[in-house]
């Protein structure tokens, strides 16, 4: 190899989520328990047909990254009172689950119907419905909530029945259409917006429901063939509420058009006003960041890899799902990092050359779980490069490698290297491999 390329490898990834308190301390003032100055929001989570252990940190730190709000969340809401949603300006609903209880419900209604807001993201408002079938969690037959009436009115929309075509057709690219693009949330913006995401149709949508945003529901894609609303507001009472049926999960959130209309939606919840700008973004890295391009492809994986590149400021990220058209063209010019969770095999001449000119160039590459596994026939590859691989079937008398699946670990830092400065032994849950192949230095 020529130059110092530094190259990391990894067998597991891990995370972790900071839980918040869903009450205020009794007899504690309230400008001692908030950020002066900033807009208060209580994110209602806990519960949800989607992943709300990655949605509502997001969105917490969306908002977060504004300036603008300070953030609590309760994961509890079925318990709320009035006196719980007092010091606050707005709500965010991230919740999909059984009803709340007469008290928390009617503390709602007059939270916003006083003059509050609240903002409603993509399946929650599929809660309190009447169409949630309760039972053994996983489609069984049981007994059916009845619906939650004023919730509705609050969206302005809801379903009286499950469309017969399903609720949205699958997950696709489509563009989201300002259909009033003088309204605050999204005055400013592009009048298209790209998404990639879960198109709600068959919605009913009430008297008091102004639509300001739509995506055409494409037929051959199992769409209705007409422009579906993607963003509403409502006046409920003397308050207002916004709904945005944006944000399947979290790569869906990382797009633009989830995240204008989301934090300007919730200061126009919050105060019938929006001052964030439209060029707000949270995906800006400052001037000298890092470039890096995700490797992808031939292996399956949780939507919560994405959480690793959340906006950062050190760093850029370019994601491609196939190591065929990463490598097909000179990467040195455009990245300064290769991170690879991919798991192939085949690589063409050319593509060949383009990583060895990178990994010679004196960049980096880090190298995750799976993809030691990667291109068992280019010893260049994992001898030089990696340092070793994962032999998925015996060599002559060198048996395979060989995994286990959720074993608990305790990692220890085993050398003195900058990548370990700080870290202390870990306690982790992952899937170790054995007996990797590794050359003779």
């Amino acid at each position: 190899m020529k130059k110092n390329t530094f190259v990391f490898f990894t067998l597991f990834l891990t995370g972790w989520i900071a839980s918040c308190f869903c009450q205020t301390p009794a007899g504690t003032p309230v400008d001692r328990l908030f950020k002066p100055g900033l807009l208060r929001v209580l994110i209602l989570s806990g519960h949800n047909n989607h992943n709300w252990r990655e949605t509502t940190p997001f969105l917490k730190r969306l908002l977060e990254e504004t300036g603008q709000f300070d953030v609590r969340v309760c994961e509890e809401p079925a318990g709320i009172s009035a006196a719980t949603l007092a010091p606050y300006h707005v709500l965010v609903n991230d919740y999909g689950g059984p009803r709340w209880s007469s008290l928390a419900e009617k503390a709602v209604e007059e939270f916003i119907g006083s003059g509050k807001g609240m903002v409603v993201v993509h399946g929650a408002i599929y809660s309190f419905s009447g169409l949630e079938t309760l039972g053994d969690g996983h489609g069984g037959i049981g007994l059916k909530e009845p619906a939650w009436e004023e919730f509705a009115q609050m969206n302005g929309a809801y379903w009286p029945a499950p469309p017969s075509g399903g609720f949205h057709a699958p997950l696709h690219f489509f563009q989201v259409k300002t259909a009033q693009p003088d309204h605050p949330i999204l005055k400013g913006l592009s009048t298209v917006l790209p998404a990639t995401d879960e198109l709600y149709h068959g919605l009913t949508l009430l008297p008091q429901a102004n639509v300001i945003g739509t995506a055409y529901d494409e037929p051959k894609n199992g769409g209705t063939g007409k422009e579906e609303p993607m963003l509403i507001t409502t006046n409920y009472g003397k308050g207002r509420v916004f709904y945005t049926a944006l944000g399947h999960e979290l790569p869906a959130m990382l797009e633009k058009s989830f995240i204008l209309p989301f934090v300007r939606g919730t200061e126009w919840a919050a105060t019938g006003k929006v001052t964030i700008p439209a060029d707000f973004s949270p995906l800006k890295a400052d001037a000298n960041a890092l470039r890096v391009l995700v490797v992808t492809g031939g292996h399956d994986y949780e939507s919560s890899f994405y959480s690793l590149f959340e906006p950062a400021k050190d760093f850029t990220w370019t994601h491609i799902a196939s190591n065929i058209a990463a490598f097909r063209k000179d990467l040195r010019k455009d990245f300064d990092v290769l991170f690879l969770y991919d798991f192939s095999q085949e690589l063409d001449e050319t593509g060949k050359r383009n990583l060895q000119d990178f990994a010679e160039s004196g960049k980096g590459i880090v190298v995750v779980h799976h993809a030691i596994a990667d291109y068992q026939d280019w010893p260049w590859w994992w001898k030089e490069v990696v340092g070793g691989r994962y032999i998925l079937k015996p060599e002559g008398t060198t048996p395979a490698s060989t995994y286990k699946h959720d074993e608990e670990l305790f990692a220890l830092p085993a050398a003195k290297h900058p990548i370990l400065r700080g870290i202390v032994p870990m306690h982790i849950w992952d899937e170790p491999t054995r007996e990797c192949g590794y050359p003779l230095r």
